[in-house]
Parts: structure tokens; C-alpha cells; sequence
């Protein structure tokens, strides 16, 4: 049997929440000692590069979450033109929308509606339109940026499992996208709907939103949709969320995305980096 397969096999009986919340709570520990401990081993395990964050020091964070949700220097990220990749990453697929239908890995498909919490009215948006699914490991920056500007107009928390979303479980479990808790956040753009799914993982302890702060874990385990009285307006390149601990992020335009030729499934990404537009002239405003 293959490891892939075998790995993502071991998973199913896990308790996936159970284990993302005690290492959620490690993770939000301030004993000096042992943050600056973990922080450490992190960045020797996973080559973290300190130069480019706005505080170099790994000693200076009060817990090992404000470590992993570092901020980076000004200007470390410039925005380019079109649609943007929101994170820093491996973008490991993207296309069009094809049937209601996208593609998760080879000879994996996942349903746009089951997505989005079930909502057909939503999904139908997107039909003809295009994704772009960007990876999140352990080594990135782990804030999410707006691919381009929009409006927020609702949120869906729907809850799930919390496999993990490496390539070899992306290449193992049927609909793992929609079947991981996760974030929908339904923007109105000047081309057009936009969807920004931010979905969970095995242990990550917690999805925040600039506007909302931390969102899950929820206690109910339905699906709950949440609107704002207040418009929530943000640009292109302006920080939208972040994971404690990394995820995926799914994206969804409801406009036909000519990607750029020089990308490909599998390729290392940066937040701010462009990754195609579409027909009309708004995707190439700054």
C-alpha cells in the first residue's frame, strides 16, 4: 500500500478537533521557556526565513500563534495586476468551473454547492466561472490577503472534519474541500461575485477574519450564515484572515480567469503575485 494512501487512512479515525485544540492550546502558551522553545524548533525544522518578518527576534512573541501569524515588513509583498494570489504557497490547481465541479487533485472532483455549505443559489453563480486553489505548509506566511477588491456581503461557517490538506491526503480523500470545516466568505467585486474559502485542517486550532476576529471553532455544529450591517470594503492586497496553524485556501470567481501562462499545478506561489485576469478591464486596476 502506498504511504499516501496509508497516511491518509490513519486519519479517519483520529479525532480531528480533539487533537487541533490541545495543540491549540499549546500553541497559545506564554511560558517564556517553552514558546521560545517551540518557536525555535519550528524554524529550524522548517527553514523559516526571519529576515523578511517585521520582527526578526523569534524571543519577541508572546506565544508561538503570534510567531506563526507573523506579520511581514512593509513592502515585503508588492501587489501585481490582475487577480493575486491571497497567500503565500503551492497553488495546486486551478481552471475553469466545469459542471458545478472542481478539480482537487487527479482523478478527484468536488461540487461547488457542497463547498459552500449547500447553498445551490450561490454555487450557481460560479458556473462558467474559475478557481484557484493556493496550499498553505508549515514554512509560509499565514495571513490571507483579497485576490482582488471586493465587498463582504455574507460568511458561512460550515462545520466538518479536519483532515489534513498536504498533497498526499489531497491525492486520497474524496471531496477533502468540502469536507473540512471551513470559512466561506461571499465578496461582491467590480467583476463580478467572489468566494474566499478558508478551509481547516488537522490541527489548526482556529480561522480569524480582520473583521470578525476568531471565528472558529464554533460550538454548534450547524451550518451558520452571517451578515454585517456595516459594509466591510477591502482592497486588493489587504489582509482578509489568518490561519493558526496552516490550511488552503479555495477561490472562486464567477468571471472566466485567463491564468498566466508562466504558473502551472504544483508551482510555488507569493503573496501579491499575479495570476492571470479575465476579459474585462477591471481586473488589471490596481
Amino acid at each position: 500500500m502506498p504511504l499516501s494512501r496509508l497516511f491518509a487512512l490513519i486519519q479517519y479515525p483520529l479525532p480531528h478537533h480533539l487533537l487541533s485544540r490541545l495543540v491549540g492550546g499549546l500553541a497559545d502558551c506564554r511560558l517564556p521557556w517553552l514558546k521560545n522553545a517551540l518557536i525555535k524548533a519550528f524554524i529550524r525544522q522548517f527553514r523559516v526565513d526571519m529576515d523578511e518578518a517585521a520582527e526578526p527576534d523569534p524571543t519577541a512573541y508572546a506565544t508561538f500563534n503570534d510567531f506563526f501569524t507573523r506579520t511581514l515588513e512593509e513592502d515585503a509583498r508588492p501587489v501585481g495586476e490582475g487577480l493575486v494570489s491571497p497567500a503565500d504557497g503551492t497553488l495546486s490547481q486551478f481552471g475553469a468551473v466545469e459542471a458545478g465541479q472542481l478539480l482537487q487533485a487527479k482523478g478527484h472532483r468536488f461540487s461547488m454547492m457542497e463547498l459552500l455549505g449547500g447553498d445551490g443559489e450561490a454555487a450557481r453563480r460560479y458556473l462558467g466561472g474559475s478557481f484557484a486553489t493556493v496550499y498553505l505548509s508549515p514554512s509560509d506566511y499565514h495571513r490571507v490577503h483579497m485576490p482582488a477588491s471586493g465587498t463582504l456581503t455574507e460568511m458561512v461557517y460550515v462545520p466538518g472534519r479536519l483532515f489534513s490538506v498536504n498533497a498526499a491526503t489531497t491525492e486520497q480523500v474524496p471531496n477533502l474541500f468540502a469536507r473540512n470545516e471551513r470559512l466561506v466568505c461571499h465578496f461582491d467585486t467590480e467583476q463580478g461575485p467572489m468566494a474566499v474559502v478558508l478551509v481547516g485542517a488537522m490541527i489548526v486550532a482556529a480561522i480569524e477574519t480582520v473583521w470578525a476576529g476568531q471565528i472558529t471553532p464554533l460550538p454548534r455544529g450547524d451550518v451558520q450564515r452571517l451578515r454585517f450591517d456595516t459594509p466591510v470594503r477591502l482592497a486588493k492586497g489587504e489582509e482578509l484572515g489568518r490561519f493558526k496553524l496552516g490550511s488552503t485556501v479555495v477561490m472562486a470567481f464567477s468571471e472566466p480567469v485567463s491564468f498566466a501562462n508562466t504558473i502551472s499545478p504544483g508551482a510555488k506561489v507569493r503573496m501579491g503575485q499575479s495570476l492571470g485576469a479575465s476579459s474585462s478591464a477591471a481586473w488589471r486596476r490596481p
